[in-house]
């Protein structure tokens, strides 16, 4: 009796063994998940001011095992934790203010925030404009008028504000959204970085051919610019793909210093050879700006301050890195004031905050042997390709574009003076409709 004992007793310790190691294979995995449902549910609540996490979670199959949980913290803070069924791959995520929320073990601790006021934004509080029958036309095939409820809610659109020769004419939002409810940019984030990069040349702080850029780099890294950083030309290893498990998943998710994560990483091109796609490669260059230029800060101080963009917050990892390449939210009203600065060649009231000709330089397309981008320009997507043909066929040559995950959009024509931001939340739907929203409101508005 007592050896059938001891054999049970050894087949349920191998089992939990078996089981043990099964989790922790694939713990990052989960982490990842967990992660992602930790950050979101924190940001909403802290920076958007929304209880409605489960609206922001993309199809996945942890969904239904999700264990989300925001709470105020002793500061009078926010924070948030997920886990699988409450008990396994918990994540947590602080808030603080000015700075969003960031996934760590512990509250992080970040340098005060630069104040920022909407006394420069002429657009904070601009009284909500009275819309053309095309132009009320245009917004509501954007939001789906036309479809069922289920398409119209895949289609996700949340918020359409558009500017045209500098004014607010057109403005809509769905419900349980409106122009003070900021938002998350996703990718538009990388081109605000190139707007902040613009203004520290300006200052004299940084330089496009600056290298040598990481301490640690003393092979062919050291020779990596700035401009190829924005140009995603850098030649790192990367994988842009957002399933479980891939660099820029395991850079959001599980990675406290993210700008080293990126850092490491072996080069498999020649610098200025090939473009890739990466969301790392911007938050590689924010991790090299915030050593020398106000931490997490810097954001406030060159940019979201000077523009009055007061609803603007970049989110910063557990160091202090600003997440350059994914984590800006903004209400729509201020996405499209970062549009109109870019129209404005970077002149802001009277002010020139940029070097003459910067949105020149930022939005002609990259030209390398090989691209995995269509019109990638530097921190911008541009509608002429390198090789003279047009992404869109029926936009003008020159748009460009800040493009998002999801379906965030800022669409920029110059010879219409027209800037269109575009907020929502499209995971699944084939098209988001603002492509053909820009080209309904060109014949709209002329």
């Amino acid at each position: 009796m007592r050896r059938a004992r001891y054999v049970v007793l050894g087949f349920v310790l191998v089992l939990v063994a078996v089981a043990l190691g099964g989790y922790f294979y694939e713990r990052p995995l989960l982490q990842t998940g967990t992660g992602y449902a930790a950050h979101n549910a924190c940001a909403l609540k802290a920076i958007a001011g929304r209880n409605d996490a489960k609206d922001d979670l993309p199809p996945n199959p942890l969904v239904p095992v999700l264990r989300t949980k925001t709470q105020s913290t002793r500061s009078g803070g926010t924070s948030a934790q997920a886990s699988i069924l409450g008990v396994l791959a918990k994540q947590r995520a602080w808030a603080t203010p000015g700075y969003g929320c960031t996934l760590a073990d512990h509250r992080p601790k970040l340098d005060p925030p630069t104040k920022v006021t909407s006394t420069a934004n002429p657009y904070t509080s601009a009284t909500p404009p009275v819309m053309t029958t095309g132009v009320k036309d245009a917004l509501a095939t954007a939001f789906g008028d036309d479809l069922s409820a289920t398409a119209r809610k895949d289609l996700g659109t949340r918020g359409i504000v558009v500017l045209k020769d500098g004014k607010l004419v057109a403005e809509r939002y769905a419900n349980g959204f409106g122009p003070t409810t900021p938002q998350l940019g996703w990718s538009m984030t990388k081109s605000v970085t190139d707007l902040i990069v613009g203004r520290l040349i300006a200052e004299g702080k940084l330089s496009l051919d600056s290298d040598h850029l990481r301490p640690e780099w003393k092979d062919g890294r050291a020779k990596i610019t700035v401009r190829e950083l924005l140009q995603m030309t850098s030649g790192l290893t990367w994988d842009e793909d957002y399933s479980l498990g891939t660099p820029i998943t395991k850079m959001l998710y599980l990675k406290g210093d993210m700008g080293s994560y990126v850092a490491s990483q072996p080069l498999a091109h020649k610098p200025g050879t090939v473009l890739q796609y990466s969301s790392g490669s911007p938050t590689l260059l924010c991790s090299v700006i915030a050593k020398t230029d106000g931490g997490a800060d810097f954001p406030r101080s060159e940019l979201f301050a000077p523009l009055g963009l007061s609803s603007a917050v970049l989110e910063p990892d557990a160091v202090g890195t600003p997440v350059c390449g994914s984590y800006m939210w903004a209400t729509p009203r201020d996405w499209a004031a970062v549009g109109e600065f870019a129209l404005a060649d970077g002149v802001w009231g009277s002010q020139r905050l940029l070097p003459a000709g910067w949105m020149k330089q930022s939005t002609t397309a990259v030209k390398v042997a090989k691209s995995d981008s269509k019109g990638y320009a530097t921190g911008w997507w541009a509608n002429l390709e390198a090789d003279g043909s047009l992404v869109y066929q029926h936009l003008p040559a020159d748009t460009y574009f800040a493009e998002g995950h999801d379906g965030q959009w800022l669409i920029i024509v110059p010879s219409h003076q027209l800037v269109i931001a575009r907020l929502g939340f499209t995971p699944t739907a084939k098209h988001d409709r603002a492509i053909s929203l820009a080209e309904d409101l060109i014949a709209a508005l002329g």
